[in-house]
């Protein structure tokens, strides 16, 4: 068992080669900011995930540049995204946020640049059928990996939920505070006024 046990981890070490990194920035208003992952070979996949937390309307403009400085993708307003690529120049790929769209709030962005390494296997040639070269315990490994990939998106998808809904709550709040002491100070003038023409003795 503990033999069967060592050699599922060894697996899922080797089939997991990638590295990422998570970031959170603030990007102020009219402000461009760029992060950049190298790829070490062709047709390595590449993750890009990022979320706006706070900010303005929860918008933000990006683009990938290959190193070529070929656009791969852009997107303008977007809120949040979750994107995969298929690097096929080896190089300094570019991710761009650009907040142009607000010219006085800055904007709180998560994200995630991940580079994957690990082997692409075949798919069967039936659904369900395990191909020859692939082992049980091999299939096994692949799909807690991506039921992991999946909760981990889920989880990231939450975290963008609360964040905004935090945000119109403070915002809320706030907005609430402001019209409660303009209310309050409305009351006391009236009172002045309604009590300042009576006689005095």
């Amino acid at each position: 068992m503990a033999r069967l046990l060592c050699t599922f981890l060894f697996l899922l070490s080797i089939s997991l080669t990638a590295y990422s990194a998570a970031l959170t920035t603030l990007l102020g208003a009219n402000e461009r900011l760029c992060f950049y992952a190298d790829v070490d070979k062709a047709g390595e996949k590449i993750g890009f995930y990022f979320a706006v937390q706070s900010g303005g309307s929860f918008d933000i403009d990006f683009d990938i540049k290959d190193p070529n400085e070929k656009l791969l993708l852009s997107g303008e307003r977007e809120r949040q995204g979750d994107y995969v690529l298929t690097a096929n120049t080896v190089g300094e790929y570019a991710f761009c946020f650009e907040n142009d769209i607000s010219t006085l709030t800055g904007k709180l962005v998560d994200f995630d640049i991940m580079v994957e390494s690990e082997p692409r296997r075949e798919a069967p040639a039936k659904p369900g059928q395990i191909s020859e070269q692939t082992s049980a315990l091999e299939e096994s490994v692949f799909r807690l990996n991506n039921m992991l990939m999946s909760i981990k998106r889920m989880q990231k998808h939450f975290h963008t939920t609360e964040n905004r809904g935090f945000d119109v709550v403070k915002s809320t709040q706030n907005r609430i505070f402001w019209y409660a002491i303009l209310q309050t100070a409305g009351i006391i003038g009236m009172a002045v006024y309604v009590l300042s023409p009576l006689p005095r003795k």
